[in-house]
């Protein structure tokens, strides 16, 4: 079914190919998640959610849940690992995951094969597949991998358990953590990128270089609302003057020629640009074939 840009604004994401350069980039859907949206963005201004009521479901933004693979020929990591299999009621709304095992299947790739899992931070729908595993398994299914996570947030893990990350989670992987810092390269065309607000060592990613490059931006923008608005803060930003200020910075790199985005939050418009509008920017959506889905 082919669904109009508007109706995919709220719609959970689903799987997506793009390729760049001689990378294979492609967003697995391990689930969704909901986020009242005044209470996500409580600075918005009176009038704001009827001028964008075409961003909600009712009240709500909906966005996707899951993983960024990358492939380099027979070689792949991941960036982040979904939410897993737990269905989770929050604040503002719910998280549910679970199918990111499935959604690997799909594209012909096994666990066994993702050699690295990088992480943007430390929020359980960002690592649940490290702590978890399948119902029945007696290992997490990426327990071989090396996980690579920022030095900064790393140190700082303890701050998490504000937002429900405890101990006994990162404690399921720590003897697989790497830390890594910005501008290292990770994988084949794979760089660290410090964006800090939303935790204090939040970290994204550029894949490619050169004329063609994606930013795998985590949660310094969790709505395409915020291409156009990137004053806005979500309340789960642990420095909300911090990332605003990333924000505006991060929108200028996703003007430039050349670079896609990726936002994981993004709905089913998770991958784009960012074009100039009156007095800024918003957000353009990849144009996807039928061609683009399949491995």
């Amino acid at each position: 079914m082919n669904l109009s840009v508007a109706e995919r604004l709220t719609q959970p994401a689903s799987l997506r190919t793009v390729q760049v350069g001689d990378l294979r980039v492609t967003y697995l859907p391990d689930g969704l998640t909901t986020m009242n949206a005044r209470a996500w963005l409580p600075t918005a201004p009176e009038g704001f959610w009827s001028r964008h009521h075409e961003y909600l479901d009712a009240d709500a933004f909906v966005g996707g849940v899951g993983g960024l693979l990358i492939e380099y020929g027979e070689r792949a990591m991941l960036i982040d690992a979904g939410f897993g299999p737990l269905t989770f009621r929050t604040g503002v709304g719910i998280l549910r995951g679970g199918a990111l095992l499935d959604s690997l299947a799909r594209v012909g790739r096994e666990p066994a094969e993702i050699e690295t899992v990088a992480v943007t931070h430390l929020h359980a729908d960002h690592f649940g597949w490290l702590w978890q595993a399948v119902p029945g398994a007696r290992r997490t299914p990426f327990a071989h991998a090396q996980v690579l996570i920022s030095e900064v947030e790393w140190q700082h893990r303890a701050l998490a358990a504000a937002d429900g990350t405890t101990a006994e989670m990162l404690d399921v992987f720590a003897h697989q953590v790497r830390t890594v810092a910005e501008g290292d390269e990770v994988f084949p065309g794979v760089r660290v990128l410090a964006l800090p607000g939303h935790t204090t060592g939040h970290t994204g990613f550029v894949i490619g270089s050169g004329e063609q490059r994606l930013v795998a931006f985590g949660d310094a923008l969790h709505s395409a609302l915020q291409i156009a608005h990137p004053e806005l803060s979500a309340v789960a930003d642990r420095d909300p003057v911090r990332s605003a200020d990333v924000r505006h910075g991060l929108v200028e790199q996703l003007a430039a020629p050349g670079t896609l985005g990726y936002g994981c939050h993004f709905a089913d418009v998770q991958f784009g640009n960012a074009i100039p509008d009156t007095g800024g920017h918003i957000w353009q959506p990849h144009r996807f074939r039928a061609a683009d889905r399949s491995r």
